[in-house]
Order: C-alpha cells, then sequence, then structure tokens
C-alpha cells in the first residue's frame, strides 16, 4: 500500500494469489482494498516475461483497468537493477525518469536505493511512486 505524509492510502497494490503461476502481474487499486472489497483495479502491471523479447529494453507493461485490459498504456523501459528506466506512453513520450542519484563531488553514487524520480507535469507523480514500488517487486 502506498499512502500520503498523514497515513491516508493512495495506492493498494496487489499480486492475485490464484494465478501466480499463469502471469506475472500485479493489480492496482485506488485507495485501501480489503478482502472483502468489491473495488475494481484501475491498472494492471504485468511483467515482461516473454522468452523471445521482441523488446528487451522493457520491463513491464501497464494496462488500464483489469487483467483483460485491451492494450498497454504504458511501459517501463531500461535497467531496474541500474535505477536507470523510464515510464512510457503509447507514443514513447518519457512520463517519468527513475535515476541513479550521483553526488555533485567527484561523481560519487549513493547506491541503489538512493534515487531521483522524475515526474513530468502533468503525470501522477502518486502513480509514479506505484510503479517504482511495483518495480522493487518485480525486480527484488
Amino acid at each position: 500500500m502506498l499512502m500520503d505524509a498523514h497515513g491516508f492510502p493512495i495506492f493498494t497494490i496487489s499480486r492475485p494469489k490464484k494465478l501466480r503461476l499463469v502471469g506475472n502481474y500485479w493489480l492496482i487499486y485506488e485507495g485501501e482494498v480489503g478482502k472483502e472489497s468489491s473495488n475494481k483495479p484501475i491498472f494492471c502491471v504485468r511483467k515482461n516475461m516473454s522468452i523471445i523479447k521482441a523488446k528487451p529494453s522493457v520491463l513491464a507493461y501497464v494496462y488500464g483497468g483489469g487483467v483483460s485490459g485491451e492494450g498497454f498504456k504504458y511501459t517501463v523501459e531500461g535497467s531496474y537493477a541500474r535505477r536507470s528506466c523510464k515510464i512510457m506512453d503509447e507514443s514513447r513520450r518519457a512520463l517519468s525518469e527513475i535515476k541513479k542519484k550521483v553526488a555533485m563531488k567527484r561523481g560519487a553514487s549513493f547506491g541503489v536505493e538512493v534515487f531521483n524520480l522524475l515526474v513530468q507535469p502533468g503525470f501522477d507523480s502518486r502513480f509514479a511512486m506505484a510503479i517504482v514500488l511495483l518495480l522493487d517487486q518485480m525486480f527484488s
């Protein structure tokens, strides 16, 4: 669950237990979602697991709505291990970018846990952070 500074839930991220072996995907819900909730997911994020990757730089696909989304709305491309990836829209425009933080003097790195999240105006920074949390789940 991603919460705001006051502790209120922004997004709930879950991985369906029933189909873990079938597909490597996670669902994003708005707000808090409990076991008895009937909320529908607002996004489905699927890890790129293709054996023959047509686009090897693609880490994940983000679909609108549930698992049966029509086409992807965003792709996440780059390398999460190096904290160098971008969230791209359908027209290949970078909406958000994760960059490893580097010290100004001597170009020293702070390590993989310290990074910058750059978000373009008009793109939801909360959603960008939810994608970062998902990438951590997928690749850690």
